[in-house]
């Protein structure tokens, strides 16, 4: 059997708040595209198909679109899970026709132990699970970790095992050993949430999500497949991407996906940033973090930068603090809070406050002191 490996859509997320939605679908088709072109029997979600529990109702448009052309359209089986990202109560809502079109969606632990059924595979669905949850299912109060959790998951489903099959795990956790980026909500407490990849091992391939890079983990049959869509600049030098599954002969390949607007560093001076014998050379529209090596003061600086960039990210100074052509004040410490908050607001704005600040800036310091007593 051949599928298409994939997770971590995250529909409705925003980067720096800027609307991903157009890049989403963007890597959306190159997805559909490549399920078309590689001939997979299935496509394989591996969780947070949305950004948050309660989606707005754009972002739940746009994935529905997805779905439907991907299952009704385009008649690929779809195999997902929920992720911690998403509401399963809510992303279940319809599952009860959603078999009869193979689109398998499981939202709970309980769903997890009843494999899906193809010609020679057999697919474990596991949604993202609290360890409470198994506690609870399994009725054993020594649960306490994912980890004792998924022993016991993971031998409920080998009972289940056809040895005439294949067997594929489908889930949404942090693999211990696993690196991480800023953009993934961690939800590991005191290591609460890693699993180990030995408990992995009775299954032929192990799709995860979680995680949005795919070297985030270096195991042969326990992959993550990363995020199609970059989301912070730490995801910068990722390629982004999807896996092409073969179980028998298994076979694994990576397939990139190309951006409609990258996640890159600039880093240089803003006499360069600014010339437009530089600037040309640059695809002005991504995404971008800038680090300004100059030390100066540049007033407006990110305003004259956006004239040039309009989709800055970030700006900071790579080697620093800014140097001022001033000397920096010196606090006396022996006027009253109320004088000092008044020259510092000066100092700031190169103006006085008016009464009304005046009035809310003694209000703001009467509560402080009383906080403070």
């Amino acid at each position: 059997m051949r599928f298409l490996h994939t997770a971590d859509w995250h529909i409705g997320k925003k980067l720096h708040g800027f609307d991903l939605s157009e890049a989403q679908t963007h890597a959306y088709h190159q997805i559909r595209q490549l399920a078309i072109d590689e001939q997979v029997d299935a496509v394989v979600i591996a969780g947070d198909l949305y950004d948050r529990a309660i989606p707005n109702e754009k972002s739940v448009t746009q994935l529905d679109e997805m779905l439907i052309d991907l299952n009704l359209k385009q008649h690929f089986p779809i195999l997902a899970i929920s992720g911690n990202h998403d509401s399963a109560t809510r992303l279940r809502t319809g599952s009860r026709w959603f078999k009869e079109t193979k689109y398998y969606l499981n939202t709970k632990l309980s769903q997890a132990l009843t494999p899906i059924e193809f010609a020679d595979t057999q697919f474990f669905l596991l949604p993202y699970f609290e360890p409470f949850e198994a506690r609870r299912y399994f009725e054993d109060d020594q649960i306490r970790t994912a980890e004792a959790g998924m022993i016991k998951i993971v031998a409920a489903m080998q009972a289940k095992f056809n040895p005439a099959k294949k067997h594929v795990l489908v889930a949404h956790f942090f693999a211990a050993g696993s690196e991480h980026v800023d953009s993934e909500t961690q939800v590991t407490v005191g290591g609460l949430n890693a699993i180990p990849v030995g408990l992995l091992a009775p299954f032929d391939y192990v799709a995860l999500g979680h995680l949005h890079g795919k070297d985030a983990l270096h195991a042969d049959r326990v992959r993550y497949s990363g995020s199609p869509v970059k989301f912070s600049v730490s995801e910068a030098q990722q390629q982004k991407g999807v896996w092409i599954v073969d179980t028998d002969p298994f076979k694994i390949e990576f397939k990139p996906l190309s951006p409609e607007r990258d996640v890159r560093v600039l880093e240089n001076d803003f006499a360069t940033l600014t010339n437009p014998q530089y600037y040309q050379q640059q695809k002005q529209d991504d995404y971008l973090a800038i680090r300004l090596t100059d030390k100066r003061v540049i007033p407006n600086v990110m305003q004259a930068l956006r004239e040039i960039y309009p989709n800055i990210i970030e700006l900071e100074r790579a080697d620093g603090p800014v140097l001022t052509d001033t000397a920096t004040a010196q606090i006396d410490p022996t006027l009253d809070p109320m004088t000092l908050m008044t020259q510092f607001f000066e100092q700031m704005t190169n103006d006085e406050m008016t009464a009304q600040q005046q009035t809310w800036a003694a209000q703001a310091l009467t509560a402080a002191t009383k906080e403070d007593n």
